[in-house]
């Protein structure tokens, strides 16, 4: 499998986690929950892979980065709903 194929999995595990974890209404559907998944996961990714801990890779899987991910994922939902209250 490509990579990006890997980071389209993550995201859509990292965005579905995210939506569980952070309570609240969210009209947003299951696209929205992969983009945003996708976009958390390489936020997540990137802080995660700058500070050495996780990885993704076509090789093997890290859990840390799923919960990097998901961190991600969470934060931009965090960032969307108050963007969208102002």
């Amino acid at each position: 499998m490509p990579l990006w194929l890997h980071w389209i999995v993550l995201g859509l595990l990292a965005g579905a986690l995210a939506k569980f974890l952070v309570p609240g209404r969210d009209p947003s559907g299951c696209i929205v929950t992969v983009l945003l998944g996708i976009v958390g996961a390489l936020l997540g990714g990137l802080i995660g892979a700058s500070l050495g801990w996780g990885a993704v890779s076509a090789e093997r899987f890290e859990p840390r980065s799923l919960a990097l991910a998901t961190l991600g994922a969470a934060l931009i939902l965090l960032a969307g709903r108050l963007v969208r209250r102002l």
